[in-house]
Formats: structure tokens, sequence, C-alpha cells
């Protein structure tokens, strides 16, 4: 089956002649696709059987729960909570690994809500989910009486009340919803009238500014409507439409369609990699191979502690509290990294000047931001560990393996004891600091950071230095794959130029981190 292509950049996101395997079918609607991260299997339901289902390559499709009140939605939380929208209870609901199972939403203003239909969490740990009336209809649902007059979007967090975040009378059937990587924008879609609204995520996670994204989502031609909805790495927006899913630009524009033999109703990205998107369709479920990845959601970075919850100590615990929008870190499992601000990396007079990397650290304000994010931290206890890059007279043990390696020693940078190796003027280790030497751009690769990290406790790391696009950047690769979670404050880390330190902040960096700025840092650190 050929997709189709209308403009180029679709071909970067996925082969148009990727194929599209069935993974199991003869169920009777299937929706909710939710991959397992660390168990690596897809679970979705099927409201009309009123049971959830499980794939996974080994033992194919198994049923997992019936009756499952008829659940649509599912997702994860950052502790690898599922989170369920029910139809025929009209919930929102939570259930623990080991079964335990808490409603989280069921009221809104004294009245039972709808049905909650579709679910997103936050990296703060709210979630929001859409209520249409869907699962007050016969099949889909249990037919009723609907007590609200109107069709809403909430934000809930865990122990409160719901709060309705969008005008009451804006959507006829909201639908499917989904963050922007940076989580500055919410994506809802609307069944009924066929199109996509984008709001703003204000800080204390009401939602602003409603216009319409995308528009007529529709064809008499072919089945399938607006429903379900997932944004990828990069900022577009995968929607399920006429003839399978359209994928649309991050300003809008229609980029091309995955062509599916069936209608589709959800899709997840999921798989090792993450890089192949599941589509829950009317009687089946499918897999298709992708270029993209989806955006970084919180429950990506989970993983199962040994009691069959999330680990709540050590390399890879529960990512940090938030609360109303706001990031919350406990100091005491901090470390913050100052990597590479060195004289002859990012200042006037050193061996890479001319890679212009001293204009974009000005630019950036990187020293002052770093400096000042550093007293905050070190004040409320957060270890700081500097990484500096030494290299010995004469370059011995530095491989040429890479230009990178090639021009440091031709330029005959940091070697140790010489100003280029210093570390810049007011970034100087305090008493009570660590200095962690390396001679490659991740600061894991030979040295003694992880041995810090675990004599000191600590699982989070604040990830800043020079270049953001290198060690920055391979820092947090390896970081995240062995289970830390990462923070970026963006404005306290620079490169040679803007548009290089924007490719890996907007694209690489949203896949392995949580990406923020100075001041949220040390808001969050209290």
């Amino acid at each position: 089956m050929t997709h189709v292509t209308l403009r180029s950049e679709f071909e970067t996101l996925i082969d148009p002649y990727a194929p599209v395997a069935q993974v199991g079918t003869g169920f009777d609607f299937t929706e909710g696709p939710i991959w397992h991260p660390v168990d690596h299997y897809l679970l979705f339901s099927d409201m009309p059987g009123d049971v959830r289902r499980r794939w996974d390559a080994r033992r194919g499709v198994t049923e997992v729960k019936r009756p499952s009140n008829k659940c649509n939605g599912m997702t994860y939380d950052a502790e690898l909570n599922l989170i369920v929208c029910e139809h025929a209870t009209s919930s929102l609901i939570r259930e623990r690994p080991d079964g335990r199972r808490e409603v989280l939403a069921s009221h809104f203003g004294g009245q039972e809500l709808n049905s909650p239909n579709d679910v997103c969490v936050h990296s703060s740990g709210a979630i929001y989910f859409s209520d249409p009336w869907y699962g007050r209809m016969p099949v889909y649902g249990v037919e009723r009486p609907r007590q609200l007059g109107f069709q809403g979007v909430y934000r809930v967090v865990p122990g409160s009340e719901p709060k309705l975040v969008v005008d009451r009378h804006l959507f006829d059937q909201p639908n499917g919803l989904c963050f922007s990587p940076d989580e500055k924008l919410l994506y809802v879609n609307d069944t009924v009238q066929a199109l996509i609204r984008a709001f703003d995520v204000n800080a204390d996670g009401t939602l602003a500014n409603a216009r319409v994204f995308a528009s007529g989502i529709r064809s008499e031609l072919e089945a399938g409507l607006p429903d379900g909805m997932k944004c990828d790495q990069h900022g577009n927006v995968w929607v399920t439409a006429p003839g399978g899913v359209w994928v649309y630009s991050p300003r809008g524009e229609l980029l091309g369609k995955v062509r599916v033999p069936e209608m589709v109703a959800n899709l997840a990205w999921g798989g090792p990699d993450f890089r192949t998107l599941y589509l829950t369709s009317t009687r089946s479920v499918y897999a298709i191979p992708t270029k993209a990845g989806p955006r970084h959601e919180p429950y990506m970075s989970g993983r199962r502690g040994s009691s069959g919850g999330a680990a709540s100590t050590g390399p890879a615990a529960a990512a940090p509290i938030l609360a109303d929008g706001e990031m919350r870190l406990d100091p005491n499992r901090c470390a913050m990294i100052i990597q590479d601000l060195q004289n002859d990396v990012i200042m006037d007079g050193g061996a890479f000047a001319d890679s212009g990397a001293p204009g974009h650290a000005k630019q950036q304000h990187v020293i002052e931001n770093v400096r000042r994010l550093a007293e905050s931290a070190r004040a409320r206890g957060v270890a700081i560990i500097h990484v500096w890059f030494v290299v010995e007279p004469g370059a011995p043990g530095v491989t040429l393996n890479a230009p990178l390696f090639e021009g440091l020693v031709d330029s005959k940078a940091m070697v140790r004891g010489s100003w280029g190796a210093a570390p810049v003027s007011g970034l100087e280790p305090r008493p009570g600091d660590f200095v962690v030497e390396k001679m490659r751009m991740s600061a894991w690769e030979g040295t003694r950071l992880e041995t810090i990290l675990k004599a000191t406790g600590r699982d989070m790391i604040i990830n800043t230095g020079a270049w953001t696009n290198m060690s920055v950047e391979h820092t947090a690769r390896t970081g995240a794959d062995k289970g830390y979670f990462m923070i970026v404050p963006e404005d306290c880390c620079s490169t040679m130029n803007a548009d290089w330190h924007s490719a890996s902040i907007n694209f690489a960096m949203q896949n392995v981190a949580v990406v923020t700025r100075a001041d949220a840092v040390i808001r969050a650190l209290g």
C-alpha cells in the first residue's frame, strides 16, 4: 500500500512504501493503544466487546481484562500506572501495577461526566482528558441520559477535582488530544466538527488562545474522522482521518497521508525504539515502521521497580514531583553538571574561537546563567560536578578517530595546566564541588561520574555546558539510556551558533530530557 506524499517533509517521517502489517484481527472496534516501555507489549481496548487485550511479538494477542468497563483511551503516568478512560462508569481511573483501582475523576460540578474518551499526561503529573458522550450511546458504551449539558476537556491533578479548561460550548464531541514536544501547546480535535484546535498551555496548566489548527478533516469517499491523535518528536501532528492517518506540520500544513486498509480509531508509537506506529482500526490492529518517533511522554522514561511498580530510588526513579504546572525537584536527588565551560571552548582567544562559540556563548548568557543556577543549586544541597576535557601535553591517549579529536590535537587545546584548559572566570569549583576529567565528548565515557552519582544518591541530572549539540547532547543521551532523569536548561548551554543549538534542543533533546530554562529549575529546587 502506497502512502500519499503531499509535501517532501512527509518522506522524512515515513517511507512512502512503508508496509502496513496486521498484528491482530477479528475484533469489534479497537481503541486506546499504548505501549509498555519496559515489558514491551501493546495494550488496546475493544469497547463493544467490553474487553482489554494485549499484543506482543512472542505470544500474539491475549485477553487481559473482561469486563473492562468499555474502556477507551489509555496511557501511563511517569510511574507506569495505567490511566484509563471508562465509558461504562463515566470515569477516569488509575490502575496500579498491583491491580489497585483508583477513580481520578467521575463528576464535575456534582454531575456525572459524560464518558472520558482520550487522555494524555503532562510532565507536571497533571492529566488532561476529553469528555464527549460516546460512552452513553449504544454499542460503544451504556445507553443512559446525560447529566452535563456540554462536552468539555478537563485537567485533573490526582487527588483533586477535575477543572474544565475549555469553553463549555466550544466542542461538539472533543476527542483526541496531545501535547507538543515542548508542552507549550495542547492539541484537541473534534470528531463532529472535523477539525483540530490548538491551545497555549499556561504555567498553571490552564489553556488559552484557542484557535483552529486544521479543519476539513473529512471525506465523502472514504471512512474516517478525527479521533485519536499524537504529536511526533518534531512537533508534527498525526491524526486519524479518512483513509487512515493524516500528518500535519507544526504550521498546520498537511504533509501527507498514511494509508490503512480499515478506518483507524487511534494510534500510538511503540517497539523497542518507539519507531513503530501501532494503529487500532475497526476490526484489526496494524503496525507500520516510521522514521520519526513520538514526542517524549513522561511514561517513556519509566522503569519498573522490584516490587512491580516504578522504582522510587536510584537510577530510573520516578520523574520529579510536579504540581500545578510547576516543576518540583528534590535537591537531595539532583546533581548539576557544568561541562566543558573552559577557556579554549567558549572564550575569545581560545583554541576554538574561530568556530563562533564565543559569540553564541555571549548570546546565550551561558556563563552568567550557569553561575546563577549553580549558586542556587549549591545553596540547596545539589551536588555540583565540573566536567572538564583535559589533554596531557603532547596529547597521549587521544585517538584521532573523529574530526573533533583531530581538531583538538591540531589546535593544542585543553592542555593540562594551560589557560585554555582552565574553567572560565566565575565558574571555578567551590569547596564541596566535584571535578571529573574526560577525553571524550560524553561526560560518562571513561570517567568517575557515575561513581560520584551513586555515592551521593543522585538520580536527576541538571545538564549544562558546551557544546549543546556535542558534549551536552551526548551526555543527555547516555544518561537517559542509563536510567537517569535528565534536565536540560537550554539557556545554560551554547555551541557554535544558534541554528545548531536549536536543532539539538528542539529535536534530539526532546527525546531524552526535560528541556527547560534556568529560572524554572531554580524555582523547582525551592
